[in-house]
């Protein structure tokens, strides 16, 4: 039973963001070398599921059953079963020249200065095609790692890059969890949500190309590897499948056999190496494996004890006061609780169903229509999502790349232009519409 809203509720989750950013910085400042792998993150979020269960007024048993029904949401385990597939398919493929092999593609294909663009239309095409970020970024971290290691890019924008343009198709394809959980909640139809994301998505993402374009990488002209083409083939195989809308989990299975298939006839791969290569992709995911799972559990125990109603409350007693104008006050509201759920969640799609109760309400309250605080739910859970440190997203590509998660957060350039273009599109109340002056289809199914 969940108790009434409570802001001391959200103490573990400030206690885990003190000590994982504080102590990541602190060494940063300090000049130590890996500052955010001092204090690993599973162990960083013990102290403060701790205090979850401590705080809970719950009986004990009761408490622990609450965490444990979070480590084990669908979601949770879904998103954890990607990273074993993910880890799985770049350490096979790396291991049997798939990568140098992409890599040599596409620095023949692509000029090393624009490198940066050409990754993110990539990620947004593949991700819309897909609807999950996690897919994307596991089928193409690999050929974006060695891509940025032999044009010289800064690895963490490079990151950055490609998770900018895996959110893009997470927030905006019709066939992504967010969509469907966003048009279910809402009550209107997936078209009529992805007609009006649309006019916020590309204006953003246009604008991130032109950064982009004019960033000056410092990129050297690179040495192409040497590569078989005939070992690229897996990576266009998944892309297709992915496009033709296969289920991620098959996508990367498959992925995984025709990479290790390829190898074994190219370059005499062995059965014995292709088992162990498995097993060391999923041991690289060890650490974002263990930490999604406690966040589930921690997020659980937050909601329980009230924490994601005082947002609700809070929201939207702040945003009454913020705009007189009923309908930018409710879409402020909608963004405003979407945001901070996220921060407590880092699951978009959690978050959606969380807030999507109390945001339909404030659309209603505030004439906003159905389209309308659809748009804003997915926008503001994809776009925190995309931007979280110990998100889902910044974490695989942190494991990926060898970096930071915060390092990779910080350069998710698309995601802040995309909160900036929603809240000024807000403040002009462009894309604000009545609800009394558009009638929505009624929720599709997935």
């Amino acid at each position: 039973m969940t108790e009434p809203a409570s802001a001391r509720a959200l103490l573990p989750l400030a206690l885990f963001l003190l000590l994982f950013l504080g102590t990541g910085i602190y060494f940063q400042v300090t000049g130590v070398d890996y500052a955010f792998y001092q204090l690993p993150s599973p162990v960083a979020i013990l102290p403060a599921i701790a205090l979850g269960v401590l705080l809970s007024k719950q009986p004990f048993e009761a408490r622990i059953d609450t965490f444990v029904s979070g480590v084990g949401e669908r979601n949770i385990v879904t998103m954890c079963l990607i990273y074993l597939l993910a880890g799985a398919f770049s350490t096979v493929a790396a291991a049997t020249g798939g990568v140098d092999a992409m890599v040599a593609l596409g620095l023949n294909i692509i000029p090393a200065s624009f490198l940066l663009p050409g990754l993110f239309l990539i990620a947004a095409v593949v991700s819309t095609a897909m609807g999950t970020s996690m897919g994307t970024l596991a089928a193409l971290a690999p050929v974006a790692l060695g891509l940025g290691q032999a044009a010289n890019i800064d690895l963490a924008l490079l990151a950055g890059v490609l998770v900018s343009g895996a959110m893009f198709g997470d927030n905006l394809s019709i066939i992504s969890d967010t969509t469907i959980a966003a048009t279910r909640t809402q009550g209107c139809a997936m078209r009529d949500k992805f007609k009006a994301n649309l006019k916020i998505a590309v204006p953003a993402a246009i604008l991130t190309l032109v950064w982009l374009i004019s960033y000056d990488t410092g990129a050297t002209i690179p040495e192409i590897p040497e590569a078989n083409a005939w070992l690229s083939v897996p990576y266009f195989a998944i892309i297709l499948l992915a496009v033709l809308g296969m289920n991620v989990f098959v996508v990367l299975s498959l992925g995984i056999v025709l990479a290790a298939a390829f190898g074994m006839v190219a370059v005499g791969y062995q059965w014995v190496a292709f088992s162990n290569d498995i097993y060391k992709g999923f041991e690289s995911m060890q650490e974002i494996f263990l930490l999604s799972l406690l966040i589930g559990g921690l997020s659980a125990l937050i909601r329980q004890q009230g924490g994601l109603a005082f947002l609700a409350k809070t929201v939207a007693s702040v945003t009454r006061r913020i705009s007189k104008h009923k309908q930018q006050s409710a879409a402020f509201g909608i963004s405003g609780l979407t945001a901070l759920t996220n921060v407590c969640v880092a699951n978009n799609t959690v978050t959606i169903l969380l807030s999507g109760e109390v945001s339909k309400k404030l659309a209603e309250e505030g004439d906003l229509a159905p389209r309308q605080s659809a748009s804003l739910l997915d926008i503001f859970a994809c776009v925190v999502q995309g931007v979280l440190p110990y998100g889902a997203q910044a974490l695989l590509m942190g494991a990926s790349f060898g970096l930071s998660p915060l390092d990779v957060s910080i350069h998710t350039g698309y995601c802040f232009i995309l909160a900036a273009v929603a809240v000024a599109m807000i403040i002009w109340r462009k894309p604000l519409e009545s609800r009394q002056n558009t009638v929505d289809a009624a929720t599709e199914t997935a």
